[in-house]
């Protein structure tokens, strides 16, 4: 991604005695609605290590659909965020531009190395610090961190009322766990999607993008005739 992206720093890890009080102040505040007349803005999080790569390409072939949802709403800016390798956490721009954002998406191979989503979180919490976040969208099939530090990193989303959906490739137990815990928390939705239908994965993405630009209005119409609208609409309300 050359110029088209930035490294991030290492998130500072939370003291574990701290959680718990911390994510009670979260479940006592109520997330802020989406701000009108704004475009929307999404965080699309990738796990790019080795594991990922059947699922990356077809990421790649994905997104664009996103953005076609999106702009028959009112228009969607995407931030890419993907980790692979030793610490190797990396962010391009805000694109509008879906053929754009695939190219970038193009030019990344997967490497091996270990998940870091708290990183995913952290830099989402940046963001929303300088301007609105409608949601982020996390994709992947592992989690090999400390559970309580990522409640603590997802905790900031919470508060600003930025839903995460994470999609969950395979059946990893940790991963699930920690999936629907950051989903839990922050008022979004938890998905698992087969590697092998390519159809499952274009509709909750589409259905993310939709409420990333509309909020849950817009979820709510496309749930008419998109199964994955559906589904994140009813995983979003079991989970609170």
């Amino acid at each position: 991604m050359t110029s088209d992206k930035t490294r991030l720093s290492t998130p500072a890890v939370a003291p574990t005695a701290n959680v718990a009080a911390f994510l009670a102040e979260v479940e006592a505040r109520t997330p802020a609605p989406l701000a009108t007349g704004q475009r929307g803005r999404l965080i699309f999080g990738l796990d790019a290590t080795m594991s990922r790569q059947p699922t990356w390409d077809m990421a790649c072939r994905l997104q664009a659909e996103m953005f076609e949802e999106a702009g028959r709403i009112g228009g969607l800016d995407m931030k890419l965020v993907y980790f692979r390798g030793i610490n190797e956490c990396r962010a391009s721009p805000w694109i509008a531009e879906g053929a754009r954002l695939g190219g970038l998406m193009a030019k990344i191979d997967c490497r091996g190395g270990r998940t870091q989503i708290g990183r995913v979180l952290r830099h989402t919490a940046n963001e929303a610090a300088q301007g609105p976040v409608g949601a982020l969208v996390f994709v992947g099939d592992a989690m090999e961190e400390a559970l309580d530090h990522l409640c603590a990193e997802a905790g900031p989303l919470a508060l600003r009322g930025i839903p995460a959906f994470l999609f969950q490739e395979g059946h990893d137990r940790d991963a699930e766990r920690a999936f629907r815990e950051i989903a839990r928390l922050t008022k979004g939705a938890w998905c698992r999607f087969d590697a092998g239908s390519a159809d499952q994965l274009r509709q909750l993405l589409r259905a993310a993008a939709s409420y990333a630009a509309g909020g849950t209005s817009a979820l709510q119409a496309l749930s008419a005739s998109s199964t994955g609208a559906r589904y994140l609409l009813s995983a979003m309300q079991d989970g609170q």
